[in-house]
């Protein structure tokens, strides 16, 4: 304080102090890695020995694994397109062209293809899986439209301990798609009724479908026309969600017991319910195609109560597509076949990270920082499940950074 003594000529004493604290913030930086490497001769041979250059995802690129995650990340998990990303990093004194970026992520996508190989097959040694769909638009080449394309979710379920989620990217909805992608798979499929997942039964696969999706259209039922009967038959799925709420933390044994002694009263008065109620209803009433609805697929629906490895409902698959319905708003538009593809490995495995608890970043700089080395037979190490960081990343101090930015422009912008 300013003054040092009080009026009666005492002076003051500290008896302690006041602490405040605000968060702050500053824009990203950028810094450079230098890479130093001796060179060494021999006078006599006149021969000259370097240290090699350590392996890179993009071979002689400019991109550290760090600015490789930061783009991939900002772009797939932060649904931001690449002339944002340039705009933002040039407030921080670097301008990357678009171009670069995009041939930057083509290519991680590339590199990244094998592990979302090694995910498939980790999903599908599951004996139940979710899966899901939903369209994109796809940029049909010369015609400056936009054609419909799918992106296909293949998803374990939330009873097992490491989860994982799969996108395909198709340019059709056909049935030939989750069969390619399903074809060593022989358990329980956990879907909608949606008419191209009937074909996998043919090759042992299970449909089990979601109570979800049922109560869905008896609620829009009751809200069309305030149907009593859809409201009863509402309240009735709503008790079946009571049970699953206290059995969510069991083991599959003793889930499939609480299911029969408490869940299995319920469906059986909710179908004859059903069916006592749909012969009172005219063919063309809403309520009556809800009823049937659920009355034709009563077998799939209730299949949960069977095993208690398979869910209620497909909500988990349905949760992960949501990252493609916020991203879609901004990206408008994927730019052709291949770059879909390559975005489905991509996504596939930042959701996974974000499953097993990661944060995406830095298990993506992780896995550019030793995929390029790694073994063939060593690559599950590098799944999101499976990951473990192999030391923990350096910051830079911000001194340092800030001074250094300059240098990265100047490092991006020679040849």
């Amino acid at each position: 304080i300013e003054q040092t003594h009080c009026a009666c000529g005492q002076p003051f004493k500290r008896i302690g102090e006041e602490v405040s604290e605000q968060l702050d913030c500053v824009p990203a930086q950028f810094f450079v890695l230098r890479h130093v490497r001796g060179k060494y001769a021999c006078a006599c041979c006149q021969t000259i020995q370097a240290v090699p250059m350590p392996a890179q995802i993009i071979d002689k690129g400019i991109p550290a694994p760090g600015l490789l995650a930061q783009v991939v990340v900002a772009k797939h998990d932060d649904h931001l397109p690449l002339y944002r990303q340039e705009e933002i990093y040039a407030r921080s004194g670097v301008h990357i062209p678009r171009s670069s970026m995009a041939q930057w992520v083509g290519i991680c996508g590339v590199r990244l293809a094998p592990l979302a190989q090694a995910l498939r097959e980790f999903i599908l040694g599951h004996g139940v899986i979710h899966a899901d769909e939903t369209p994109v638009s796809l940029l049909a080449p010369g015609k400056g439209k936009t054609k419909r394309a799918y992106v296909w979710v293949y998803r374990t379920t939330n009873f097992v301990a490491q989860r994982a989620v799969l996108f395909d990217f198709t340019a059709s909805r056909a049935g030939e798609h989750p069969r390619r992608v399903l074809q060593p798979f022989a358990g329980t499929l956990v879907s909608d009724d949606y008419s191209g997942y009937f074909g996998l039964q043919a090759q042992g696969v299970t449909a089990a479908l979601c109570w979800a999706h049922a109560r869905r259209k008896l609620f829009e039922a009751h809200k069309f026309n305030g149907s009593e009967i859809a409201a009863q038959a509402v309240t009735l799925i709503a008790k079946l969600y009571e049970v699953e709420r206290d059995a969510r933390e069991l083991q599959p044994q003793a889930r499939w017991l609480l299911r029969q002694q408490h869940s299995r009263p319920i469906v059986d008065a909710l179908h004859r319910w059903l069916t006592e109620q749909r012969q009172k209803l005219a063919n063309a009433d809403v309520t009556a195609k809800a009823i049937d609805y659920s009355l034709s697929n009563w077998r799939a629906l209730t299949r949960y109560l069977d095993d208690g490895n398979v869910p209620i409902d497909n909500n988990a698959a349905e949760n992960a597509v949501r990252p493609l319905c916020v991203g879609r708003k901004n990206w408008l538009f994927v730019g052709s076949q291949q770059a879909g593809e390559r975005a489905a490995v991509v996504m596939s495995l930042i959701e996974s990270a974000k499953l097993s608890g990661h944060d995406p970043w830095a298990y993506l700089k992780d896995v550019f920082e030793r995929l390029p080395t790694l073994k063939q037979r060593d690559l599950e190490q590098l799944l999101p499940h499976n990951w473990r960081p192999a030391s923990r990343t350096a910051t830079p101090a911000p001194q340092l950074a800030t001074a250094a930015a300059a240098a990265a422009q100047a490092a991006f912008n020679t040849p």
